[in-house]
This record gives C-alpha cells, sequence and structure tokens, in this order.
C-alpha cells in the first residue's frame, strides 16, 4: 500500500465522520489518559505490567496450543476483574471522587522539566539535603525524607500537607523542628523540590524480623523502601545517626560526603554528570590559560 493509498483511506474516514465522533474520540482520549495517570500515580503501575505480562503469555499459549496452561490463564482472567477491584477499592474511590473536580491543563498533562532542568533542581536539593541532614544529626533532630524515583508516591502524599516549596537547609530544620505541626511524618520530594510534608509510610511486610532497637522512623524508611523504588533518609532523634533505606535493606552511618555520592549516583543521569564536569573542566582550564596569558 502506498502512501497516497493511506492518506486517501484517512481523508475519506474523516470525511464520514460527523462533530459527535470528535466528542467521542476526545472523551475516550482523555478517559485513557486519566486511566494512565492513575496506574503511575499509584501502587497499580506494577500490577499493570504483569497483567500485560499475563496477557502476552495467554496469546503465547493459546498461540502453541499448550492446553492446561491456557486454561489456567483463562481461570486467572475471570477472577481477575473482582481481585483487582477489592484490591484497589480504596484507590478507585478517590478517583472516582476527582472525577467532579478536575482541571484542564497542559501541567496536568504531565509535562515536566526539561533534562538540564531537572539536573539543575536536583543538584541544588542535594547539597540541601545533605547540609539539612548534617545539621539535624548534630542536634539529634529526627527526619524522615522520601525521595520518589519511578514509583509515584500519590496515595502518601494525599494523607500529607502539599508544600511544593524548593529545598533548604533553613525549610528541612523548620519542618523538622519538634514543636512544629508539620514534624511528625515524613517529606516527599518529587523533581528536586518539597511536594509535601507530614506524610505517613507504610509499615514494612515483616515487621517481627526488624531489629527491634529500631524506631518508627526506620521502621517507615523500610517499609516504603519496600513498597516502591525511593530512597528514604533518616536522621535518629536518638544517636543522630544518618541511615538511607533502599529496596527494603537500611544502611546506616552515613557521612555527608557518602550521602552526597549516593544521591549524586542515584538521581543525576551519568552522561549529564559526565557534562557537568567536562564543562567544569574547561572553565577550569580557560581560567589557567587567561591567568598565564596575563603573566
Amino acid at each position: 500500500m502506498s502512501i497516497n493509498d493511506i492518506w486517501t483511506s484517512i481523508y475519506s474516514v474523516i470525511r464520514t465522520m460527523h462533530p459527535v465522533d470528535f466528542v467521542d474520540i476526545a472523551l475516550l482520549s482523555y478517559l485513557i489518559y486519566y486511566v494512565f495517570k492513575f496506574i503511575r500515580e499509584t501502587r497499580a503501575g506494577p500490577l499493570f505490567k504483569g497483567i500485560v505480562f499475563l496477557l502476552v503469555a495467554y496469546a503465547i499459549t493459546k498461540a502453541i496450543e499448550l492446553k492446561a496452561i491456557t486454561y489456567l490463564l483463562e481461570a486467572t482472567f475471570d477472577i481477575g476483574i473482582l481481585a483487582i477491584m477489592i484490591i484497589f477499592q480504596p484507590e478507585i474511590r478517590r478517583a472516582v471522587e476527582k472525577l467532579g473536580h478536575t482541571q484542564f491543563g497542559l501541567k496536568n498533562l504531565g509535562f515536566g522539566s526539561s533534562g538540564d532542568g531537572l539536573t539543575a533542581k536536583w543538584e541544588t536539593a542535594i547539597d540541601a539535603i545533605c547540609d539539612s541532614c548534617v545539621e539535624l544529626s548534630a542536634t539529634c533532630t529526627g527526619a524522615l525524607i522520601v525521595i520518589e524515583q519511578k514509583t509515584k508516591l500519590g496515595e502518601q502524599i494525599e494523607n500529607g500537607t502539599i508544600i511544593n516549596a524548593t529545598p533548604s537547609k533553613e525549610l528541612f530544620g523548620n519542618i523538622f523542628y519538634p514543636k512544629t505541626p508539620l514534624h511528625d511524618g515524613a517529606v516527599i520530594m518529587r523533581d528536586g523540590i518539597i511536594l509535601a510534608a507530614a506524610c505517613f509510610l507504610p509499615k514494612p511486610q515483616k515487621e517481627e524480623l526488624i531489629n527491634k532497637k529500631l524506631g518508627s522512623r526506620h521502621r517507615a524508611a523500610i517499609g516504603m523502601s519496600e513498597n516502591s523504588d525511593a530512597l528514604v533518609i533518616v536522621v535518629s532523634e536518638e544517636t543522630g545517626q544518618i541511615s538511607v533505606a533502599e529496596n527494603g535493606n537500611l544502611t546506616r552511618n552515613f557521612t555527608r560526603d557518602k550521602l552526597h555520592h549516593l544521591l549524586t549516583e542515584r538521581l543525576i543521569p551519568k552522561q549529564t554528570e559526565g557534562k557537568r564536569r567536562l564543562s567544569s573542566r574547561l572553565r577550569t582550564k580557560g581560567k589557567e590559560d587567561a591567568n598565564e596569558s596575563d603573566a
């Protein structure tokens, strides 16, 4: 089929469409977008990937006539929808409630910062996080900072207080000061900004196996890292020790340099980091050449 045939087919379809068809397509497109946004913002993301995998497996087993596996997959699909409705009942209810006051606009379409802009934000944020943790550690002030990555933390953000502010040492100090309303709970960061504070985090899956010497902040950090790919930083109010939870594991005794290195490695793409270092070396070399010329 030639390109002219394709264009002719498209034109013939468009010519036969009525205004109500365009409305139908627009509404269907927004519904699909809303479903994908719901999946992205909640724990339904990994489940959706699992469903896609099962559908692909079903298509393959059906094609090559693996009858036993095909039967088991069909039985799974029969109860799957009911199981999803039960498991995600709170999320589905919240999603339906939001339909009544959804705002339209480019902001809701998920357009974020550019790569370079986001890197600059994280460079500033990493310095603020490290400086704050060192100060909070020195005064044994408890702190819990969650850094969102690929898994969106919409559920935890909703139960906190939205701040949407640029991070700084002073702001972290005010949030975690014991006598402030926001100190109890976690700060959640997204795209290099403090998105929310006083957020409550899920409990660990096997809480009984965790060291009993660890307090509620450390347990919450482990639980959050088990349920997502987030990096969770904890400052102990008893010892001032800085710890990081990742993938359900808690690593303790972080210094500022060690914490800075970890956050840079996890949050700033290697290509961008390499470009930044090269640019810095070129600027330094340019200054040295200029000084030699003046001499």
